[in-house]
């Protein structure tokens, strides 16, 4: 196993707060419908290493098709800094975007076809399980 680094993030506004352990520097970049239009950079992790700081009490949850993915956001400025996907329903992904201090360019950033979910997602499934 690799040393795990930590970094903490969250929303806009600040209610939201979290700390994530990460293995690897590698991220995701899908094109689905919702991602591409939240912005949305994948850092996938198991439950263990995600903890919710504070807001909970500040997070609103959107599902839609399956309803599996809980996508949650803070209510207050709506940005969207991690939730439950639908390909990893026991952890978390984080949206690398809302990484305190601007980590990006220390990921290695692969595409992921997400418009075509059902054919491609063993891509990923395969890779962070």
């Amino acid at each position: 196993m690799n040393q795990l680094t930590t970094y903490t993030g969250g929303c806009h506004c600040g209610a939201v707060r979290y700390q994530v352990q990460i293995e690897k520097l590698e991220a995701v970049e899908c094109n689905c419908s919702i991602c591409y239009k939240k912005g949305f950079i994948h850092l996938i992790v198991p439950e263990s290493r995600f903890t919710l700081l504070q807001g909970q009490d500040s997070l609103s949850t959107y599902t839609f098709n399956t309803g599996i993915a809980k996508h949650h956001f803070c209510r207050n400025c709506g940005i969207h800094a991690f939730y439950r996907p639908r390909s990893h329903p026991d952890g978390y992904d984080i949206n690398l975007r809302c990484l305190d201090g601007d980590p990006i360019e220390q990921f290695q950033i692969t595409s992921f076809d997400g418009k075509h979910w059902e054919e491609q997602i063993n891509q990923i499934q395969n890779k962070y399980s």
